[in-house]
């Protein structure tokens, strides 16, 4: 059995190395491992059943993600727990959604990027993402995980390095019609729900709207900064964008991330 795990593991890095977007798809097998064997998922029995998972999970997300109220005035090693919670989920709901937006937009922006300047950007805008939430709602008690805030960051140094590339969207209110929409009508639009949710979410358990903005924010302005016109010009990784040329973008199925779960 160990022998069949391992070279399944095995083959699964080596098809990973082999994309042109490695970081991107490793961090999506990692944060699924991450979920398999914790006890969110309900599939390692060696967390119990009923009351004793639910503790659990209590115990798992207090000590792997962020407890404002202790980041600020806890031990030492609360300060890790923004990156620790970037691969960290609270539900499968919450994983799906946030693996198959990065699915879907990381690898364009890995590939402009390139590997090591994506992991810092991802792992450091989603670090930031995080200490943002938590400064704001610093007395809270309520734990927060999940990659929401990274993801964030990815799609907004998008919408700044593809504006025009071509988002397939399934609207509600159109009865789910799949349309395609430049990037610069849908992550927007995307931003503006988050920033009208986080105006009404509460401090109590759900989706923590604000770590999106932060995230967003970030991810633009460190595009803008990297990658600006003077750069474009020099003939950088941003040319490609100055010719007008729309690159098509398989997008997720609607432009609203599952955010950070407050269990």
């Amino acid at each position: 059995m160990i022998s069949t795990w391992s070279t399944a593991a095995g083959r699964t890095l080596g098809r990973v190395r082999g994309t042109p977007a490695p970081i991107t798809y490793g961090l999506i097998v990692l944060c699924c491992l991450i979920f398999v064997l914790g006890p969110a998922s309900g599939l390692t029995p060696g967390y119990g059943t009923g009351d004793a998972l639910l503790a659990a999970q209590r115990t798992y997300f207090r000590r792997w993600g962020v407890v404002p109220g202790q980041l600020f005035g806890g031990p030492a090693r609360e300060a890790l727990t923004p990156a620790t919670a970037l691969f960290v989920h609270g539900g499968w709901v919450h994983l799906l959604g946030n693996m198959l937006f990065l699915f879907v937009f990381g690898a364009m922006t890995e590939e402009r990027m390139g590997r090591v300047e994506f992991t810092l950007f991802y792992v450091g805008c989603g670090y930031l993402a995080l200490l943002g939430y938590a400064a704001a709602n610093a007395t809270s008690e309520q734990s927060l995980v999940g990659a929401s805030g990274a993801i964030s960051a990815v799609l907004g140094a998008l919408l700044y390095l593809f504006p025009r590339a071509r988002v397939t969207s399934l609207l509600p209110f159109l009865f789910f019609l799949p349309l395609r929409f430049p990037a610069w009508v849908v992550l927007p639009f995307w931003a503006a729900l988050q920033w009208f949710a986080a105006g009404r979410a509460s401090d109590g358990p759900g989706v923590a709207y604000l770590a999106h903005l932060v995230g967003f924010g970030l991810g633009f302005c460190y595009a803008w900064a990297r990658y600006g016109r003077g750069h474009r010009r020099a003939g950088g990784p941003g040319a490609a964008v100055a010719d007008g040329r729309a690159t098509r973008v398989r997008a997720a199925p609607a432009p609203v991330t599952e955010g950070e779960t407050q269990p």
